[in-house]
């Protein structure tokens, strides 16, 4: 039997992040109802529980874990890591979905700019963290939620993300245009591993986020919700990433409405994918760390 047809998510076990609400909370749902075990990571325990609830009411399962934590902060990446390798003997896909629109600079508790420190270095330290047990599990999936948002960067340097004046906009677009490179350079490491990393990008969708930014935020957003997709329907790209059997064996790629798409040149640059994953080892920690997800 094909690795495509043998795919199925029935009882594999599935991690998601920052699934309290919108497009995570949607995919943690869809992935439950194709039969998955699933773990999701959520900063609110209210919201956490109110998402397992969800989980339960739309689609009868119980197999569904809750894990807290902020993951603005290394240490809390680290910790909740260890946690869902405790009670997670294999994870067949991981689904880094956690993001944050910051339109003010602000900074996390280790001293990093917020949007890159959770878009960016959120993805890439917990990845890593839990990669040996994905590679043990595989066949396996990673699939980061990305955007088109990245196609506004002309210029970047990992090793300054930041640049100039800060503008809301260029910081999230830097850190969804790692996202890919991530990806990318992800898939090149785990080529023959039976693990695949694949991008998604969701699209405009009514969500949460951004609704931190003071008293008009969730006003406006409310009112540009009307012409955005629903969570729902942000989510059928990392849902289609997880689940599909005909994408086994696809790796590296970029994807938006269930369908491959290009990305630009600055995204497809392997010299600086490289360069990027060099400086988020430093920038984490693990250049000088022995740390595993085993």
């Amino acid at each position: 039997m094909s690795e495509a047809a043998a795919w199925s998510l029935e009882g594999r076990r599935c991690v998601v992040t920052g699934a309290s609400s919108g497009i995570g909370r949607a995919t943690a749902v869809a992935l439950a109802r194709a039969g998955a075990r699933v773990s999701i990571v959520c900063r609110s325990p209210l919201r956490g529980e109110e998402t397992v609830a969800e989980i339960h009411e739309r689609t009868g399962s119980r197999a569904v874990e809750l894990f807290l934590a902020d993951l603005s902060s290394q240490a809390a990446i680290r910790q909740v890591a260890r946690e869902i390798l405790t009670r997670c003997p294999r994870i067949h896909v991981l689904v880094n979905n956690a993001g944050v629109v910051e339109w003010r600079r602000r900074e996390t508790v280790d001293g990093i700019e917020l949007t890159w420190a959770v878009n960016h270095l959120g993805y890439f330290l917990l990845t890593h963290l839990l990669l040996d047990r994905i590679r043990a599990s595989a066949p396996a999936r990673v699939v980061n939620v990305a955007s088109d948002a990245h196609r506004f960067v002309r210029r970047f340097d990992p090793e300054q993300s930041e640049e100039g004046p800060y503008r809301w906009w260029t910081v999230y677009g830097r850190s969804k245009l790692a996202n890919v490179l991530f990806t990318r350079e992800l898939a090149r490491s785990l080529a023959g591993s039976g693990v695949t990393a694949n991008a998604a990008h969701p699209g405009a969708v009514a969500t949460r986020l951004g609704q931190q930014n003071g008293w008009w935020a969730k006003p406006l957003t409310a009112a540009l919700g009307i012409f955005f997709k629903s969570p729902e329907q942000g989510a059928a790209t990392s849902v289609h990433l997880a689940t599909a059997p005909e994408l086994a064996g696809v790796t590296g790629r970029y994807f938006a409405d269930g369908k491959e798409k290009q990305v630009t040149a600055l995204a497809r640059d392997d010299v600086l994918a490289a360069r990027l994953w060099q400086a988020s080892l430093r920038q984490t920690g693990l250049d000088s760390a022995s740390e595993t997800g085993d």
